[in-house]
């Protein structure tokens, strides 16, 4: 089994989207980078995408920090 967590963090808080779990690894790596792909161009501060098995062992993971420029 493997498992796709989302973390949306925004300042001092962080959102955790409801889990979705897979059987056939395939399509949890397209439902990863699916999500990956989102988090790239989001708003979200910290934009975090994570894969683990059915133990909780880490598979992957990978972030976007998208940090607001100072205006001048």
């Amino acid at each position: 089994m493997y498992i796709i967590l989302e973390m949306q963090t925004n300042g001092d808080s962080t959102a955790l989207v409801p889990p979705v779990t897979y059987k056939e690894q395939n399509q949890a790596d397209s439902a990863y980078y699916q999500k990956l792909a989102a988090a790239a161009v989001s708003s979200v501060p910290v934009h975090t995408v994570s894969m683990l098995d059915e133990h909780g062992r880490l598979i992957r993971s990978d972030f976007y920090e998208h940090i607001q420029e100072a205006e001048a």
